[in-house]
């Protein structure tokens, strides 16, 4: 296993515990500063953030099937992001991965 990944990875896996977990995660990464954490951390900063904002516009607009999309589809990513950061794997989310790795550039 790489020093690098080794090393961040604890800070990979909280990122994607919650909203705070990711918050947690940024401050963890702060020094040292590790690239599989810092990857991990936007990843799952990116999904945290995508779930809150589409939860609040549902929030005005109720549809029960598009609460249960939303749902499936941020338990399915976040499954996939964990599961490369359990794995030693910088795999990026489907879709929306390649964008949390542009915006989110403040995560270093």
């Amino acid at each position: 296993m790489n020093e690098t990944v080794k090393e961040g990875k604890t800070t990979a896996i909280v990122a994607y515990m919650t909203m705070v977990g990711a918050l947690i995660a940024i401050s963890m990464n702060s020094e040292p500063k590790n690239e599989f954490a810092r990857f991990h951390t936007r990843q799952a900063f990116g999904l945290h953030l995508v779930f809150l904002g589409v939860a609040i516009f549902l929030s005005n607009w109720y549809s029960e099937y598009a609460w249960y999309g939303l749902y499936v589809f941020y338990i399915v990513m976040w499954f996939y992001g964990f599961l490369g950061a359990l794995n030693d794997k910088k795999q990026e989310v489907p879709v929306l991965g390649p964008y949390f790795q542009k915006w989110f550039t403040f995560i270093s």
